[in-house]
């Protein structure tokens, strides 16, 4: 089969590999469509390998059709050759195969076509994990969401909002800004205008102090924004694409009892994982299929333009998620 390759020289190559062969407990997957993530991006400069034993190449979601079922797989599990599924990996998505555990697969959710649900397993799964898993939300909280015209923040943001949270965002421009009209947040805020934490000290003087932030940029901000969390508040660290230092009010943490979480979905084990998804479909495919909750694509390019779907991530231009399809 062919899988994308990263050269000695950085580039993104589609090329030959072998084909996955199946454990017991797998099902292999011909893959439809690929979704990208910034965790890719980390992952080509060589600072986010994949767990051990995971293909060595690219992607963490996918969509297709079962090929076959293990025997473990068919003992404890419903899935066939055929069913059109969407899965969380390790790694190995940008190819034509994928060999998945049982337990790592979901049902494409009704009225989805197979490009938006490659767009759901990661980004989905990484919603759920720190809404209600690490920030434990409530109806009627308040839900800060920085970067919001991310592929994350365009799941993050309507499913908050479906399940009763009061959503703020922050964006880089009046366009931006624009652009993320569809999500419905309650508050967008306009870094080109005004800072986020006089925005966040305005809330928790009216009454609408942030419970919950998720923070995928960190650097400066973070810092500058705690004190003016809801006592007791939970402040979510996924990344720090805007830096890894920050100055903290320590003091303010302990009085407030404000909580600094560090979450990632890629460390969790597979039962966690497993976990999470089952979760997933539960409590949000109902949602998903009522339409209150859908994944926003962005652009879709054949996966033999790995290279671009890449470069608009590293550009930063996209809102929401960037899907590549595999026609072979």
């Amino acid at each position: 089969m062919k899988a994308i390759l990263v050269t000695k020289d950085n580039r993104l190559v589609w090329s030959d590999v072998a084909d996955p062969v199946i454990k017991p407990d797998e099902c292999l997957v011909k893959i439809r469509a690929a979704a990208l993530n910034r965790a890719d991006l980390m992952q080509r400069e060589g600072n986010y390998p994949p767990p051990p034993g995971c293909p060595e190449w690219m992607g963490l979601e996918i969509a297709g059709e079962i090929v076959s079922v293990g025997a473990e797989a068919r003992e404890r599990s419903g899935w066939k050759p055929g069913d059109r599924v969407c899965a969380l990996l390790g790694g190995g998505g940008y190819a034509e195969y994928a060999a998945v555990r049982y337990d790592m697969m979901m049902s494409v959710p009704e009225g989805l076509s197979l490009v938006e649900a490659a767009a759901v397993p990661e980004a989905f799964a990484t919603a759920y994990l720190n809404l209600f898993i690490e920030g434990g939300l409530k109806p009627g909280n308040t839900f800060l969401m920085h970067a919001g015209a991310s592929g994350l923040a365009s799941v993050v943001i309507p499913m908050a909002k479906a399940f009763g949270a009061r959503v703020i965002t922050s964006v880089l421009s009046e366009q931006i800004a624009k652009s993320i009209g569809h999500l419905h947040a309650d508050v967008i805020i306009d870094q080109s205008k005004e800072r986020v934490a006089d925005v966040l000290k305005k809330e928790l003087e009216d009454g609408h102090p942030v419970d919950l932030a998720i923070d995928c940029l960190g650097g400066r901000m973070m810092g500058e924004c705690l004190p003016y969390m809801q006592r007791g508040g939970r402040w979510i660290m996924i990344a720090t694409l805007a830096g890894d230092m920050t100055e903290v009010d320590l003091r303010n943490v302990y009085v407030r009892n404000v909580r600094i979480i560090g979450s990632t979905l890629r460390s969790r084990t597979p039962e966690v994982k497993a976990r999470i998804l089952a979760s997933l479909v539960r409590d949000v495919w109902p949602k998903v299929t009522s339409g209150e909750v859908r994944p926003t694509v962005y652009r879709v390019l054949p996966i033999e333009q790995a290279e671009e779907a890449q470069n608009i991530l590293y550009r930063g231009e996209n809102v929401g998620k960037v899907v590549m399809t595999v026609n072979s």
